[in-house]
């Protein structure tokens, strides 16, 4: 009599009673270990540990405990092993993805190989996997199956030949990537967006609509990647002012406005041209055609509170119902007890003083620049900021009822940057006045050199509380 552990069930089966548990528990670790780190093979550990291992070991103890004569039992371990054989192909499938695809670099081969390739590529995969499992399972003749197929595959391929043709363009043209997602195409004079690329068209957002595209008319046609521009995008717009203008005011009004704009790249120049009669165009670098959109309208907005104060007619419009007679004269009531003045006083100021406006995020006065003017601040509010190595800190706020370029009086140049916050009205008086008012009233002198000092203060301690910001984080780390 032959004893147990030389049966042939035996060795398998201590196999798996202990090498399962034991399988098991270091899978379920490495899953652990791998979802602690945001690893996406967490996954695909995870199909390994509670699908394909215990497939596994159910059908090595099926096929130990199954008569061989038993045709009904021989069919239920080929389905037991037809099942396992999909589970091993989605396992590989997934594997490949994520170690080939998702976690490749920016920039890498593998980044740029277009999704549809990814899915043939799958396919094929599939197609050969569920092969495999079929000849060793079945004994399935797969050979004639294939061999079916290409010549069915061959049939159709001439038959559709004018319909493929296009497509098959289109994957080329995927496979090339002229473009992205993201990326700003100009495709017979329409611009937009990429906001979706398939196997068929490329759809691309014009701000009027989707402009479907198919791919294989991009393929025979040319286009413009606006975003593989070197990183500057060249912005155009054209305006309008009277004819009674100077050019050179104009044109040096809307240079000042572009080169003041957010979205402009530093270290550029904007450029600005008349272009007969009231028209003119400018022209400035952005980062990209995505900020076209932002910098036109930040530009239009700009540009019309600046032609206002300029005293310049944009679009042939020169008038102005903010500045008037009766709103300059509250104004100086408004002040007048911060310049210590009788009524006579503002009287003989009012001459000389005017009214400004400022949109939003325009810049009042630059950090360096001696101002000529004290502006007093009579609605809005106003930010002001002092550059620190790459960086603007902000330092203060004036509100309404202060003032701000009060180093006028002393020629100093600003320390900080002034900002509108929102919508800023302003009196302006110049330093020439405020000389002869603080010649006969010394106590306007000594409250000016103490928001002088205030200010100064505010400065050192926007610059001190950022050292001390960055010091922070390198103290924790030790």
């Amino acid at each position: 009599m032959t004893a147990f552990w030389e049966q042939s069930w035996f060795w398998p089966a201590i196999v798996v009673i202990i090498g399962l548990p034991v399988t098991l528990l270091v899978l379920t670790e490495l899953q652990s270990s791998l979802q602690r780190r945001g690893n996406e093979l967490s996954k695909i550990v995870g199909l390994l540990r509670n699908a394909v291992v215990p497939l596994i070991a159910i059908l090595i103890l099926s096929v130990q405990v199954t008569d061989a004569v038993d045709p009904e039992q021989l069919t239920t371990n080929r389905i037991i092993a037809t099942v396992l054989g999909f589970l091993v192909i989605v396992f590989v499938l997934n594997g490949l993805n994520i170690l080939l695809f998702t976690n490749a670099r920016k920039g890498s081969w593998r980044e740029k190989i277009p999704s549809i390739f990814v899915d043939i590529g799958r396919i094929v995969l599939i197609a050969l996997g569920l092969a495999l499992v079929f000849r060793l399972v079945w004994d399935a003749d797969v050979g004639g199956v294939f061999t079916a197929l290409g010549v069915g595959s061959l049939v159709i391929g001439l038959a559709l030949q004018s319909a493929v043709g296009p497509v098959i363009a289109g994957l080329f043209l995927l496979f090339e990537q002229p473009f992205r997602l993201g990326d700003w195409l100009d495709v017979g004079g329409t611009r937009g967006r990429v906001i979706e690329v398939n196997w068929r068209s490329v759809h691309i957002e014009t701000g009027d609509g989707i402009l479907i595209t198919p791919n294989s008319s991009l393929a025979g046609a040319s286009f413009t990647n606006l975003s593989r521009t070197g990183g500057a995008f060249t912005v155009s717009t054209e305006v309008a002012f009277t004819t009674d203008d100077a050019p050179a005011a104009v044109v040096g009004l809307l240079q000042r406005v572009a080169s003041s704009l957010p979205q402009v790249i530093p270290g550029t120049t904007p450029s600005a041209v008349p272009k007969g009669g009231p028209a003119y165009e400018v022209s400035f670098e952005v980062r990209g055609p995505s900020q076209e959109g932002a910098a036109l309208a930040t530009f239009r907005m700009w540009l019309w509170y600046a032609a206002r104060r300029a005293g310049l007619g944009l679009d042939g419009d020169t008038t102005d119902d903010f500045v008037t007679d009766e709103r300059r004269d509250a104004a100086l009531a408004t002040i007048s007890p911060t310049l210590y003045l009788t009524g006579d006083d503002a009287l003989a100021l009012a001459p000389v003083v005017r009214l400004e406006r400022y949109a939003a995020g325009e810049v009042i006065s630059t950090v360096g620049t001696v101002p000529d003017a004290v502006r007093f601040v009579l609605a809005g509010s106003v930010e002001l900021r002092v550059p620190f190595e790459d960086a603007e800190l902000p330092a203060s706020r004036v509100e309404a009822g202060d003032y701000l370029g009060q180093t006028a009086l002393t020629r100093e140049a600003m320390l900080t940057t002034a900002i509108a916050r929102n919508e800023v009205a302003v009196l302006v008086v110049p330093a020439t006045a405020l000389d002869q008012i603080v010649r006969s009233t010394p106590a306007l002198a000594r409250d000016m050199g103490d928001v002088i000092d205030r200010r100064r203060h505010e400065v050192a301690a926007a610059v001190t509380a950022h050292v001390e910001s960055q010091r922070a984080p390198a103290r924790l780390d030790r």
